[in-house]
């Protein structure tokens, strides 16, 4: 660690990121199901999407397997794109 009163600032960033990521997680667990349950995405749901992809480091793994799945079943046609 760097100096006491930094150290606090470095907490509350590093809590923020992990809660980001664990927020990110349950709204895709969310989406994936109301897609599912829909037939397909909505144009909310796929603005959602783009902006968790495009904002750098900031999905795991499972997450991108998560938004793979959907777009995978789009492609297939198991789900359509809503308006």
């Amino acid at each position: 660690m760097i100096v006491f009163h930094i150290g606090v600032v470095a907490f509350r960033a590093v809590h923020m990121i992990t809660t980001r990521a664990f927020v990110m997680q349950s709204e895709l667990s969310e989406m994936f199901g109301r897609v599912w349950k829909n037939g397909g995405l909505y144009s909310g749901d796929r603005r959602r999407l783009m902006l968790a992809i495009l904002e750098e480091n900031s999905l795991s793994s499972e997450e991108y397997a998560t938004i793979d799945r959907l777009i995978h079943a789009v492609r297939r046609g198991w789900l359509q794109v809503l308006d």
